[in-house]
């Protein structure tokens, strides 16, 4: 039991590192934005799903996803080093991808992503 309380409270901590990080991201302009004709739930799962692989990620690979306050989804990984915002926008979706640097990690994020829309 005391683990999980544990657990828990590290999660936590961790997520409200990444929160601030993301939102810091988001002031300027995303790594890149794609559309979809997908909804925002098949994407976002797709996505989250894909991050969590670890035969691409090894031990980077996670993908959690959470309702946005706009509305939407954000998928992100532990840290928020690389997250998706993801928004309606008439029958499909607008995705923005941001990723704190332009190294190989990122690009195989893009196209894990990309394999989504």
């Amino acid at each position: 039991m005391r683990n999980v309380v544990l657990g828990a409270l590290a999660l936590a901590v961790l997520s409200g590192c990444a929160g601030s990080k993301m939102n810091e991201a988001r002031t300027g302009a995303p790594y890149k934005t794609l559309a979809s004709d997908k909804a925002t739930l098949v994407v976002a799962e797709c996505i989250q799903f894909g991050w969590q692989d670890e035969s691409v990620f090894g031990v980077d690979a996670g993908g959690f996803k959470e309702p946005s306050e706009a509305g939407g989804f954000t998928v992100y990984t532990t840290g928020g080093d690389y997250f998706v915002d993801i928004q309606s926008v008439g029958a499909g979706s607008s995705v923005k991808y941001y990723a704190a640097e332009d190294t190989m990690p990122a690009k195989r994020r893009l196209a894990a992503l990309a394999t989504c829309l």
